[in-house]
């Protein structure tokens, strides 16, 4: 383990602390069909949600921020939302466990980082996303029934994701995602994201009407096959 930084706790009334990389650990992964990379995983300090977290240096990430300085391409990064259903559980009523599988290798291939945020459910947090899927149910799609919860469509804030990435020199990337409100987050925030790439589809029985809503109502880039 390689400890970079502790965490400061600034007295009342202080300035904030700037976000730090507070420790780096290499990990070494294998996905349950077999596929093996290592990680150089990053904790933070300072970070605006106070939330734990993670960024994960795939591949030769210190080659692709050197390639970036000088102007070439940007790493490849994916912001992934924490999601236990599908990540841990392998649920298909999502399409987040494959999506990070598939971020795993093509990051490692690249060079770049993967994000893993605490921002289960869109946001709204591991119960209110079980008490939505019954809603979904009832009827509602997945936008509709976080409304009906009082919650909003998508609490999903990437500042934190931003201040990560600057904290390790990430400031261009090539965002690996099909949401296109993640692009727009980072920008502002003072990520620049030189292309966005997408995803594979990870269709299945139980996602598609989740698949279609995501494209249809939020304008994620996903080629679903049309309904005949």
């Amino acid at each position: 383990m390689t400890l970079l930084a502790l965490p400061v706790h600034a007295p009342p009334g202080a300035a904030p602390v700037a976000p730090s990389v507070r420790t780096r650990v290499t990990v070494p992964l294998r996905f349950p069909d077999g596929y093996a990379t290592t990680a150089d995983v990053f904790t933070f300090t300072g970070l605006a949600d106070g939330k734990e977290h993670l960024l994960l240096g795939l591949g030769d990430w210190r080659r692709a921020l050197e390639r970036s300085a000088g102007g070439g391409a940007a790493p490849l990064v994916r912001p992934h939302s924490e999601c236990l259903t599908g990540d841990v559980f392998g649920s298909e009523r999502c399409d987040c466990g494959p999506q990070l599988r598939e971020a795993a290798e093509r990051i490692t291939d690249a060079g770049g980082f993967l994000l893993y945020l605490r921002q289960e459910g869109r946001g709204i947090g591991l119960y209110a996303k079980l008490d939505a899927y019954a809603l979904q149910d009832a009827g509602l799609d997945t936008y509709e029934a976080n409304l009906a919860l009082g919650r909003g469509e998508d609490e999903r804030d990437y500042t934190a994701a931003a201040q990560m990435l600057t904290a390790v020199g990430a400031e261009r990337i090539r965002l690996l995602s099909n949401n296109p409100d993640k692009a727009a987050q980072l920008d502002v925030l003072g990520v620049t994201v030189t292309e966005q790439v997408r995803t594979g589809v990870h269709l299945s029985a139980a996602n598609a009407h989740y698949l279609e809503t995501k494209r249809d109502h939020t304008a994620h880039l996903l080629d679903l096959p049309v309904a005949g």
